[in-house]
């Protein structure tokens, strides 16, 4: 089996949008589609990452920002496993960050250490 990179792009600002109460449900629909993948044997590992960071260019050159496009974001991160990238691309449909406006998904396959 393959391992998969799953890259959770959204906007602080949609979050910090929300009620608490809101933000809670939602992160138990995470917690819930997290439990699922894991019940199939196909979670690996993730984490949720802070919005801040530096960026080093060519030259070292630092910012003190992560390189995205506008206010998109990687707010974190899931390593599963898949039999393939479709697959891989199935599960990253059910989301949860797809709830609310602005989330994206993108699923990278990760290069297999060399034995």
């Amino acid at each position: 089996m393959k391992e998969f990179m799953f890259l959770f792009r959204g906007d602080d600002e949609v979050w910090d949008s929300k009620s608490p109460e809101e933000q809670q449900e939602h992160m138990q629909h995470w917690q819930q589609w997290i439990e699922k993948i894991a019940e199939q044997g196909k979670f690996v590992g993730g984490e949720r990452l802070f919005s801040h960071g530096n960026t080093i260019l060519d030259h070292g050159k630092v910012i003190d920002r992560p390189l995205t496009e506008g206010k998109e974001l990687v707010g974190g991160y899931l390593r599963i496993k898949s039999g393939s990238l479709d697959e891989a691309t199935e599960m990253a449909k059910g989301c949860p960050g797809f709830e609310w406006e602005g989330g994206a998904v993108e699923v990278r396959e990760i290069w297999p250490e060399e034995n």
